[in-house]
């Protein structure tokens, strides 16, 4: 088994450094929570995005980030179902 934290009063806790570097988690990372049948599984969310995707020359600049925005926040979503069913 690895290592323990304790929880404080405000439901905080420190991730132990060797995690942090091995999954190379920085400060404003973000993490899921998952309640699963093992018990509490953390994950580190990944930023993905849109940009850089494959879209008509012609497309402005504003319809570029909708159209990028849009998919970020299908990808989040489909990704936070998967970690709720882990």
């Amino acid at each position: 088994m690895g290592k323990s934290t304790r929880v404080t009063e405000k439901g905080q806790t420190t991730i132990p450094k060797n995690l942090r570097e091995k999954y190379d988690l920085e400060p404003g990372d973000e993490v899921v929570w998952a309640d699963t049948d093992e018990g509490i599984v953390v994950k580190k969310r990944t930023r993905t995005s849109g940009r850089g995707m494959l879209v008509p020359n012609d497309t402005s600049e504003g319809k570029r980030e909708e159209i990028a925005e849009e998919l970020e926040h299908r990808v989040r979503k489909r990704r936070d179902h998967n970690y709720e069913e882990a």
